[in-house]
């Protein structure tokens, strides 16, 4: 199979529905379209979850995930069932309350990385908080000045968006990788940016593929959560969405 899977969820992250064609089934169970509003696992965030509807049937998807063949997506049905044939076309939605509640996570996340600028080692995203892990020896000693400058970041209602580069701009620009664990993903050629604030404003700019709000402001409050010791140089560091 050559065939590719447009990344909806890129082109545009507040797509709720769209239709599409089965390209192929995999051996597993799993279904790839021709176009995804489905984020795939992958950078800390969740594959989306939702469903899709035929002529004929409908599914519950759990998850999605990265295919085998370089730029596919795979959904996951949540039980097994009959499948689309190949060919079908399909009307996929979207639970799109636990996907937009990601992205409020995962900007916001990028903001913590703002607030605490040391190099992080990890992370993870869900529906209700989200955790970074950072190469801090010490636990910070004014939690409520954490909590108060992420807050304030929010509240300056900033812009979110992406700018593309080269591999070879971004190997020449190590600085903007802030994740030591995970590089980004580099060999196609170019490097999608997120930006948060423009000009004398922004704040952020770092390699990532995930899916995030189009303002500030839409994260709504943080509230931060445990500060954990996970290992001699690491801390982990929880925020909470507070609705």
């Amino acid at each position: 199979m050559n065939e590719k899977t447009k990344p909806l969820f890129r082109d545009d992250p507040y797509a709720r529905d769209a239709e599409a064609q089965v390209i192929a089934l995999t051996p597993e169970g799993g279904i790839v379209l021709d176009a995804s509003v489905f984020y795939p696992t992958g950078g800390g965030q969740p594959g989306d979850s939702g469903q899709i509807r035929w002529s004929g049937g409908d599914m519950q998807i759990a998850t999605a995930v990265k295919g085998e063949e370089p730029g596919t997506v795979v959904l996951v049905p949540a039980e097994p069932s009959a499948l689309p044939p190949v060919g079908t076309r399909v009307e996929q939605q979207l639970d799109w309350n636990r996907r937009h509640r990601h992205m409020r996570v995962h900007t916001g996340l990028h903001l913590l990385s703002v607030v605490i600028p040391l190099p992080v080692s990890g992370g993870s995203i869900g529906a209700d908080k989200g955790r970074l892990d950072f190469d801090m020896p010490e636990a910070p000693q004014d939690r409520d000045a954490i909590e108060d400058a992420l807050n304030a970041l929010i509240d300056r209602d900033l812009e979110v968006t992406e700018d593309w580069i080269t591999d070879e701009q971004l190997a020449a620009n190590p600085s903007l990788v802030k994740t030591m664990s995970v590089m980004p993903p580099m060999g196609q050629g170019r490097v999608r940016l997120v930006r948060i604030g423009a000009g004398a404003d922004q704040v952020d700019l770092q390699p990532c593929g995930g899916t995030h709000v189009a303002r500030t402001s839409e994260i709504g409050r943080l509230r931060l959560g445990k500060i954990e010791k996970k290992g001699k140089q690491n801390r982990r560091v929880y925020v909470h969405l507070d609705d």
